[in-house]
């Protein structure tokens, strides 16, 4: 027996995965024989199954003894006196070059009905601007207004890394500089059937997903990118996801305000628009920053109301934060917990058929980045407002569709041509 082989058959034995050296044996190519095992050799089976049993998932309670509201600052509150406080330490900031942008656009496009990714889409504006075009405005518009080229990471994946970099050449990086542009790519995890088992996919491949957003700290270490960051001197790091079309990664006010409170990291938050809004909400959880998702928090807590009527926990995370290097390169030494997610996921069984389940049948395993905020002393939560700063691009239609984030943008942009 080959070297390679059998070692793969010791290991898929040893931790009860034989189904993946049945799906080795249909294999007829020698190349994608050898890059099976490859495979099969890079998974850490110990980390899938402590995952799968409950060792390594996140095992938080949030309860109305442990969890009381965040501290914010309004920045629509703040004096003329503090704002420009804060805006000239950002600026300094920004101006030195201390600052770099990573936009996390791992993901595709499918549930926008939009064969690409997800950054590739176009929103529907009279220009045909896609959403990479739409976010590079944002940058170019901080070249011209602080004379600096930021640094830009835009985090991939094995999907979509080809895909999304000859979409950047095509359109000539947008016209923003191309040796500023860097890609990098995000983790991924098997995926397990409800037994366990490792799934293979529709085209007798181990079947995987996203590690989650919260995976991005040990991609940057991985990936060189942490490095790349210091040899930069880069002090703040902006990262955000790709599917926010309004929003702002260059905001001298949340470098400064987070400068002068010596915090480690910031995030922006917008008011909770109901109880039932399926968004994260920043909390202080064991007299530590953190998150509660929308997933995990109770009907009680959702719903409850301070004195004056308003929500007691509304302060929406919306995936718009600010850190230190110093915070990313702590946090990428450290195994974030992970959240189990049922889902339905094709597979093809031990007889090489495709199957196609109709109800939520494997595990996605996932990281949250905001899980790592109750690693650090402190960090700064800035209220926004959502007309100016929040248009989502998740759903094919309804709330945070297309149709609803084009109205935010062009409303936004018709409000700020007609300021100037």
């Amino acid at each position: 027996m080959d070297e390679k082989l059998k070692k793969a058959t010791e290991i898929c034995e040893r931790y009860h995965q034989e189904q993946l050296l049945d799906a080795y044996k249909r294999i007829t190519s020698e190349k994608e024989k050898q890059d099976f095992l490859d495979k099969i050799l890079t998974i850490n089976f110990k980390q899938i199954e402590e995952i799968y049993e409950g060792k390594n998932e996140n095992k938080v309670k949030f309860t109305n003894e442990n969890v009381e509201p965040i501290d914010f600052v309004d920045k629509c509150k703040l004096s003329k006196d503090e704002y420009e406080k804060y805006e000239k330490i950002g600026v300094e900031k920004i101006k030195s070059g201390k600052l770099a942008v990573i936009t996390m656009a791992g993901g595709q496009g499918t549930r926008l009905g939009h064969n690409g990714p997800k950054g590739t889409y176009d929103l529907g504006l009279a220009s045909h601007k896609s959403i990479f075009e739409i976010l590079t405005d944002t940058l170019k518009e901080a070249r011209e207004k602080y004379n600096v080229d930021i640094p830009w990471y835009i985090m991939t994946s094995d999907d979509n890394d080809e895909e999304t970099q000859d979409f950047f050449h095509k359109n000539s990086f947008f016209g923003y500089p191309q040796k500023c542009v860097n890609f990098f790519k995000q983790g991924k995890l098997p995926m397990v059937d409800k037994n366990g088992k490792i799934l293979i996919d529709e085209n007798g491949r181990i079947k995987e997903a996203s590690d989650g957003h919260g995976g991005i700290f040990q991609s940057l270490r991985k990936d060189g990118v942490l490095f790349d960051l210091k040899s930069k001197n880069i002090e703040w790091v902006f990262i955000g996801g790709v599917d926010n079309v309004l929003v702002k990664p260059v905001d001298s006010v949340l470098i400064g305000l987070t400068c002068s409170r010596k915090a480690e990291a910031a995030g922006k938050s917008i008011i909770k628009a109901s109880p039932t809004e399926k968004v994260g909400v920043f909390c202080k959880h064991n007299g530590k920053p953190s998150v509660i998702e929308y997933s995990e928090i109770s009907k009680g807590m959702a719903e409850e109301r301070l004195p004056n009527g308003e929500l007691k926990y509304k302060e929406s995370h919306i995936l718009c934060n600010l850190f230190s290097w110093q915070a990313i390169e702590k946090i990428s030494t450290q195994k974030l917990p992970y959240h189990k997610a049922l889902k339905k996921a094709t597979f093809t069984d031990k007889n090489g058929k495709v199957i196609i389940p109709d109800e939520p049948n494997a595990y996605k395993f996932e990281s949250f980045l905001f899980d790592a905020f109750e690693s650090l002393d402190n960090i700064v939560i800035l209220r926004v407002k959502r007309e100016e700063e929040f248009a989502p691009v998740k759903n094919k239609e309804g709330q945070d569709s297309p149709e609803t984030a084009r109205k935010l943008y062009i409303d936004f942009h018709t409000k700020q041509n007609s300021e100037k």
